[in-house]
């Protein structure tokens, strides 16, 4: 290779989310002696622009809004032929409906399409433009197999998925295990996949027994004034703490006795891997990827838009200490073990060498995975 492979992420924005902090992952982690990394947003630049550019990748913001665009992939061509890309990095759908025909204008040599969610409202046509999209990609790398299998549903080219799990930086989350007097804790964007509502019904059943129960929300969204008026209603304000929009992430989770997370719908949630790996007993939803990460030994599931079943779960953590601290400390194994994000990104890394042709040096194993075996990180 006689010069780094240059590698254009597409995101649709870049605020404060699991796949956009994957992003700041990428620009943090990637291997500088091979690979020359740019960002580009649909939208603004968001908070985690800084971040990225203070990693020493530059971001371009396109400012473009909602709604087609049907000349914008000749616009972000001419952008990649500019900068003289070698694999476009495209993620979530809009950016692939935009990014891979632009990356095929462009010439370039590979394009990888990342799916971090499960997609599950998108109307027939989005679905439809997504399908078609995803035949001028190389590969079609899912978070989960659950999204993978639904990726497949919906008429994306099977030999083209594959599925590699999300990572985090375990060193960003020192292993605290349960603070016996900290409240439970949600770190989400406050939207209705994540069906907060349910929570708080829930919250108020348990309160009924365990009186000392307390809940704290971190996170922000179009949801935060409806679940401040549920929270009034149900008469659980004393017992709920709506924190906001949060940057010291770790130090909430320090301070919790457990996690919780309430979704209807979900990839693999990077704040519940945070959780585990902070040490925290987690209860979360059985959808989505969840079950790719929790099992018996480090978590407890529930069925979705349960709120009696889901607050039989936090009253079993919060009476049973020896509980707590087995699943968190099992999770924090599951973590180290299985969802590094070193490995995550240099597996990204290997899949950009195959599809340009230059991965002489991987081991058979490495390729395999790279050309469309499910990887489980």
């Amino acid at each position: 290779m006689t010069r780094r492979l240059r590698v254009v992420h597409v995101t649709g924005c870049l605020d404060m989310g699991g796949q956009e902090k994957l992003l700041v992952e990428f620009a943090k982690h990637a291997d500088r002696d091979r690979f020359e990394l740019r960002f580009v947003s649909l939208g603004t630049r968001g908070i985690l622009a800084d971040e990225i550019e203070a990693n020493g990748w530059p971001v371009e913001a396109l400012d473009i809004a909602p709604g087609l665009h049907m000349r914008l992939p000749l616009r972000l061509a001419k952008l990649l032929r500019h900068w003289q890309t070698d694999i476009v990095h495209t993620h979530n759908d809009r950016p692939l409906i935009y990014g891979a025909p632009a990356g095929r204008l462009a010439r370039v040599a590979g394009v990888i399409h990342t799916k971090h969610g499960r997609s599950t409202n998108n109307s027939r046509r989005q679905i439809w433009l997504t399908a078609l999209s995803a035949r001028l990609v190389d590969r079609f790398v899912c978070v989960s197999e659950d999204s993978a299998r639904l990726a497949r549903e919906q008429g994306v080219p099977a030999n083209r998925v594959s599925t590699l799990h999300n990572g985090i930086d375990t060193r960003q989350y020192a292993f605290a295990g349960p603070r016996l007097d900290g409240p439970a804790i949600i770190v989400a964007r406050l939207c209705p996949d994540k069906d907060i509502a349910t929570l708080l019904q829930a919250v108020a059943i348990v309160v009924r027994t365990t009186p000392a129960f307390r809940l704290d929300i971190a996170g922000d969204g179009p949801e935060m004034s409806p679940l401040r008026q549920l929270a009034s209603e149900l008469s659980i304000t004393n017992h709920v703490r709506f924190v906001g929009l949060t940057c010291d992430v770790p130090a909430l989770l320090r301070q919790a006795r457990m996690f919780v997370l309430s979704s209807i719908s979900e990839g693999v949630p990077l704040t519940l891997l945070e959780a585990m790996a902070t040490g925290l007993p987690c209860v979360a939803t059985n959808v989505g990827g969840i079950p790719e990460v929790l099992d018996d030994d480090n978590g407890l599931m529930v069925s979705p838009r349960d709120p009696h079943a889901l607050a039989a779960a936090l009253v079993r953590l919060h009476t049973d200490d020896d509980l707590a601290h087995r699943l968190g400390n099992s999770g924090r194994r599951r973590v180290e073990h299985d969802f590094d994000i070193r490995r995550m990104v240099a597996r990204y890394e290997q899949i950009y060498q195959v599809v340009c042709g230059e991965c002489a040096d991987a081991s058979p194993q490495a390729k395999r995975e790279a050309q469309g075996c499910a990887s489980h990180i």
